[in-house]
């Protein structure tokens, strides 16, 4: 097998990156069209901006109407959709791979042509509204929100990529369009498809379009964010107390994302993981328990969460420092980063199967290392992780004095919690 023998890339006038990765034995090709730009690059008047423009892309262009555009991936068996993150947009869409040639007219047209007409902008504020207000009655999923902003303070990774009521009140179409042009340059855009297709067929599709889009002024550089560190609560009447802990992490490129990775796997990464059989397992404290990684491309953060028992909370939160305190004591076993090895590289391989997948990894590589980074290179990254190198990592990032702990739900004292974190 030599899936990276058939990736190629064709770099346009403009800066417009276009990569393909050919799939034969698939019948279906995923398409995307990304732009280096998310949240982080909005002002706090902008924020929201991005994610806005998302939506917007796929309610009328001047060839097509919103309808229209959903009726014409329907009636190809297709679909599409779209995200924002805090550094990325992505518009995406699969089809099977004799409708290349239409997924591809449609996606640049919704991408190029959109008119940001004011009366679907008026339509589109109540369903970001909504889309806030989901967020916040989701309380596992808004304690990561609350838990970032006490982390990130001020910068934007502290902020919702949904925006806020007040500025997506202000939203006009002047505005939106401002960001889309001052933005979305041909530099930040890369174009990946993966499937069932010919890479010259892909560029031919696209370099019409994408190389008439004309760069800008330079775009400012993101600035790089200061950890913030101490205990915060955000009572509200819940069942359960929604316990976030974040610490730093390693950024993208950093050369121990294998290190974090596997660290993040035993810390709390799968159902075997230390505080998944500690404290759900072994104690019965929470339904759901794990530990994750968000990294950027030139910082990061790693934490914990758990969801309890209000009666529970401050004995959890013990369990998962005590267990933090256990990967500085003493190096991680053989058999359990073994074991860590191949749950991550089998999640690795099995994902690489999927088209819709691979063309993401083609892009993020695209972004963060301007290269695809072969498969092989990345399990041996993973196979050379050794127990001595979890330990030193673990030592450097668990320190309480370095630590933000956010508590949402039934509670309104903090000061068990703040001595917890400075024992």
């Amino acid at each position: 097998m030599k899936p990276d023998d058939r990736i190629e890339k064709t770099l346009l006038s403009n800066g417009v990156r276009i990569l393909s990765q050919r799939m034969p034995h698939v019948q279906s090709v995923s398409m995307g069209v990304w732009v280096n730009i998310g949240s982080r690059d909005e002002t706090d008047a902008e924020n929201g901006l991005s994610h806005f423009i998302e939506h917007m892309m796929f309610k009328g262009t001047q060839k097509r109407s919103a309808f229209e555009i959903a009726k014409a991936f329907d009636a190809i068996g297709g679909y599409t959709n779209a995200f924002t993150s805090m550094e990325n947009t992505c518009y995406h869409a699969k089809v099977m791979a004799n409708h290349l040639e239409t997924m591809s007219e449609i996606l640049t047209d919704i991408f190029l042509n959109s008119l940001f007409d004011e009366a679907e902008i008026e339509k589109e504020r109540p369903v970001i509204f909504q889309e806030i207000g989901m967020l916040e009655d989701t309380p596992d999923e808004y304690v990561h929100q609350l838990a970032a902003r006490s982390f990130w303070g001020d910068n934007p990774l502290g902020r919702s990529i949904l925006g806020t009521h007040d500025n997506i009140l202000q939203f006009d179409s002047k505005t939106i369009r401002s960001f889309f042009e001052r933005l979305y340059q041909p530099n930040r855009i890369v174009v990946t498809a993966v499937g069932n297709i010919e890479h010259d067929r892909l560029v031919d599709l696209a370099r019409p379009a994408f190389e008439a889009i004309q760069s800008g002024n330079p775009i400012p550089a993101r600035g790089i964010p200061q950890g913030h560190f101490n205990v915060g609560i955000h009572p509200k009447d819940l069942e359960q107390v929604h316990i976030c802990l974040n610490t730093r992490g390693l950024s993208t490129t950093d050369p121990r994302r294998f290190v974090s990775s596997l660290m993040n796997t035993i810390l709390g990464g799968n159902m075997s993981s230390r505080l998944f059989q500690q404290i759900r397992e072994q104690r019965g404290l929470a339904y759901s328990v794990y530990s994750f990684v968000s990294s950027f491309v030139e910082t990061g953060m790693s934490g914990a969460y758990a969801g309890v028992d209000p009666d529970n909370a401050f004995e959890t939160v013990e369990l998962i420092l005590n267990t933090l305190q256990s990967l500085k004591d003493s190096p991680v076993t053989e058999d359990e980063l073994h074991h860590a090895k191949e749950f991550t590289k089998g999640n690795l391989l099995m994902a690489s199967e999927s088209n819709e997948n691979q063309m993401a990894r083609l892009a993020q590589g695209e972004f963060h290392f301007e290269r695809y980074t072969p498969l092989q290179e990345i399990l041996d990254g993973i196979d050379g992780v050794t127990p001595a190198d979890i330990q030193v990592l673990a030592e450097e990032m668990f320190l309480k004095n370095q630590m933000t702990l956010t508590l949402h739900g039934p509670v309104t004292e903090t000061s068990q919690f703040e001595q917890l974190m400075m024992a």
